[in-house]
């Protein structure tokens, strides 16, 4: 049985790409472990001052990219979870709960980088590799 998207994506061992781009259609992505998602339609993550930041002040659609290696290609896991930001914030409790978070998983040096509280809505679920199966069958 397939895990809920909520507990699969909020697993504490995986790392996922989170790609953007700028207005100007300038791509960026970056790997991240610390994105949680609140809901089964809600994900908060924080950030740096850099350029996954920048793009999505001029551009609030992204994709965070999941993956899972398996014992062939085929046998691969993971998703590419559509984003829209719906807001950042520079301060504040979400911002302050996130740093604590990282500061316990990656160290004060780490939370001390967060410089935002970014809150997208999800909107569309693709798997790892679309053959036609919804995205159930690929976590």
């Amino acid at each position: 049985m397939a895990k809920s998207l909520m507990e699969y994506f909020n697993r504490e061992d995986r790392l996922g790409v989170l790609a953007t781009s700028a207005k100007s259609g300038e791509v960026d992505c970056a790997y991240f472990g610390s994105p949680r998602m609140i809901d089964e339609s809600t994900v908060v993550v924080t950030l740096g001052d850099n350029k996954t930041l920048a793009n999505l002040k001029q551009n609030p659609h992204a994709c965070y990219f999941i993956m899972e290696p398996g014992k062939s290609i085929m046998e691969w896991k993971g998703l590419r979870i559509y984003l829209k930001m719906i807001k950042y914030e520079t301060q504040g409790e979400t911002l302050e709960a996130m740093k604590k978070a990282i500061a316990e998983r990656a160290g004060e040096a780490a939370a001390k980088m967060m410089q935002a509280a970014v809150t997208f809505s999800v909107s569309g679920l693709r798997p790892l590799a679309d053959f036609g199966q919804g995205w159930e069958n690929s976590i």
